[in-house]
């Protein structure tokens, strides 16, 4: 989905229950406290076989566009291949020096393995603040301080569209610091390579 795909999708839920939960979801990603306000502060994870490279991107582009550092994730891989970029090379150990003040987003479209979930465990009672995207996953939910369920045959988009209506609702609040107006104004400064002040 593109950035005009994404919009419409938004302007057709609207106001809808579904679009609430999806900002209020948002709202936790982004998070509270100083440490949260910083980059790395948000570690995104997936399941062995469907790592969230699209959503990181996504995210990373909010982060960048909105001026939120906050939203800048730390990409966590399973089996990072030997020689990989540095933000690409982050493997499950990162979990287990997760904190109070970070934020662990779990992406995961079928059940979560047991590895997983007891790295999730291991890393919320370290302080970590859980949060995830599945479709109904009693486990993790039940280990996640917000979670968002996109259950096949129940909501109105499918499990890849919630992600861009997630990172999208994510940079919103950069509105209510400055209006549409400055957002815009920092999106042309950064196609043209202005830098911001």
């Amino acid at each position: 989905m593109d950035a005009d795909q994404v919009a419409a999708l938004r302007a057709l839920l609207g106001s809808s229950a579904w679009m609430a939960r999806t900002r209020e979801f948002a709202r936790s990603l982004r998070g509270t406290g100083a440490m949260s306000r910083s980059s790395g502060g948000l570690l995104l994870v997936g399941t062995p076989d469907d790592e969230p490279w699209h959503l990181a991107a996504h995210l990373d582009q909010e982060s960048e566009l909105a001026g939120l550092p906050e939203l800048a994730p730390t990409l966590v891989r399973w089996a990072p291949p030997p020689g990989a970029p540095p933000h690409l090379s982050v493997s499950l150990a990162r979990l287990e020096e997760a904190r109070r003040g970070e934020r662990l987003l779990v992406v995961s479209p079928e059940a979560a393995p047991a590895p997983l979930l007891e790295r999730v465990h291991d890393a919320r009672k370290t302080g970590a603040t859980i949060l995830a995207i599945d479709q109904g996953d009693a486990e993790l939910d039940d280990l996640a301080h917000d979670y968002l369920t996109v259950a096949p045959g129940v909501a109105p988009v499918s499990f890849d569209a919630a992600q861009h209506l997630v990172s999208s609702a994510a940079a919103e609040r950069s509105e209510s610091r400055g209006g549409l107006r400055s957002r815009l104004a920092r999106l042309l400064d950064a196609v043209s390579g202005t830098p911001t002040g």
